[in-house]
């Protein structure tokens, strides 16, 4: 199978599919069910406002699983969903409509090619995949099936981006040269660090060789399960726990594909004795094709924020909580007035899983597709390899792999 995809030929193909052979299932108006995979605590707020959504959206949840036997049961309690032990026996169930995966990120990739091998359409958290090969592998088998796939970057329900990308195309910016976004935190005694549960024992109510998965295999480690965004095992720290949200939204606003060039810098200049493996300050540069340079910055030790902020030669445009500011730069502002954005949606999981529902009754477009889903996993795990090699990362555009510059 050709893993050369262009954004074209998925959206073509997968809108006929789906609309030739799932619309004559799913009736417009009929009830969606849905199975949910992990019930830590990303998955409890998704719960949560699922639960919210039952009547108005007419949505329900009736399945739920997870490997540690207290999250499982508080998930049941919480949704009325039958319980499950193994992911593959709730697959197994002809209702589900579409599921909810909310696990660790190692897991994405082979929850999600399961469950469209179950004929499931899919919400499933960033990252989309771990891997840039494991997200082509995603694709094509989401193009070959014609199901939908909602990534978990709930800041594309904010039209701020689609709206921005507007007035990009429209030249209002000029050329834009550099783009910067952020997204920091100020922990105190440790960063992503959550407390193991007292009443955790594998091999009575906890799978830990299921948890495990496709990682390497490691005797139990409660910090590795409660805090796995820590390891490099089962998460790429900042990159796709963070990150993800940030470069998405600056890739939707300029339109962009893949980058050229990433180099990372970054360590653990805060909390040098934590357990942790990845670094507590973490930071990115791109280059894309042209330009422009997209700048990342985080860090777990300090939250003072940086603007976040598209350069033009001709004018700036800003991104603000309400929605944008444009505003010219010198001699250009004697042609152009600034412009003003109020913004309608928002960052929102709510919104984002209403989006779709209405993508799987009526073929609404997704906000964040699994093409926009594999873009933020190239540039993301390019920085993740430049950070961990020490080296200038290249994108080889002719076989779409990763590269030594």
């Amino acid at each position: 199978m050709d893993s050369s995809i262009s954004r074209r030929q998925f959206v073509g193909a997968a809108g006929f599919l789906t609309a030739a052979a799932y619309s004559r299932i799913l009736g417009a108006n009929e009830r969606l069910r849905i199975g949910v995979i992990g019930a830590g605590g990303m998955a409890t707020g998704h719960m949560q406002a699922l639960n919210g959504m039952k009547e108005s959206d007419n949505v329900e949840i009736i399945s739920v699983c997870d490997i540690y036997d207290k999250r499982r049961d508080e998930a049941a309690a919480l949704t009325g969903g039958k319980p499950f032990k193994q992911y593959h026996t709730l697959l197994d169930n002809k209702d589900i409509d579409y599921v909810l995966i909310a696990t660790p990120e190692h897991w994405h990739f082979q929850m999600t090619m399961d469950a469209l091998a179950a004929s499931k359409h899919i919400y499933c958290e960033k990252p989309m995949t771990k891997t840039v090969e494991q997200s082509k592998k995603v694709i094509a088998r989401v193009k070959q099936k014609g199901l939908k796939m909602q990534v978990g970057v709930q800041g594309m329900s904010d039209d701020s981006y689609e709206k921005a990308h507007e007035y990009v195309k429209q030249g209002v910016l000029g050329d834009v040269v550099v783009a910067q976004i952020d997204y920091s935190r100020n922990y105190v005694g440790d960063f992503w660090d959550n407390k193991p549960d007292a009443g955790a024992r594998p091999g009575e109510n906890l799978d830990w060789n299921a948890f495990l998965g496709p990682a390497p295999k490691r005797p139990f480690d409660a910090d590795r399960f409660f805090s796995w965004r820590r390891y490099w095992d089962y998460s790429g720290g900042i990159a796709t726990d963070l990150f993800i949200h940030r470069v998405t939204r600056i890739i939707k606003a300029l339109g962009l594909t893949f980058p050229e060039r990433v180099s990372a810098a970054g360590g653990k200049y805060e909390f040098r004795t934590s357990s942790a493996e990845i670094p507590d300050t973490f930071n990115m540069l791109l280059d894309y094709p042209g330009g422009p340079t997209v700048i990342l910055v985080s860090s777990m030790a300090n939250d003072t924020p940086v603007e976040h902020v598209l350069r033009g030669h001709k004018a700036t445009l800003e991104f603000t909580k309400t929605g944008f500011t444009i505003t010219p730069q010198g001699e250009f502002a004697k042609d152009m007035q600034p412009i003003t954005h109020q913004k309608t949606g928002g960052e929102n999981i709510t919104l984002h899983h209403r989006n779709l529902q209405a993508a799987i009754r009526s073929n609404e477009t997704l906000k964040c597709d699994c093409m926009l889903g594999y873009y933020g996993v190239v540039a993301c795990e390019m920085g993740v390899q430049s950070y961990r090699k020490r080296k200038y990362m290249a994108w080889d555009k002719t076989k779409e792999r990763i590269v030594r510059a």
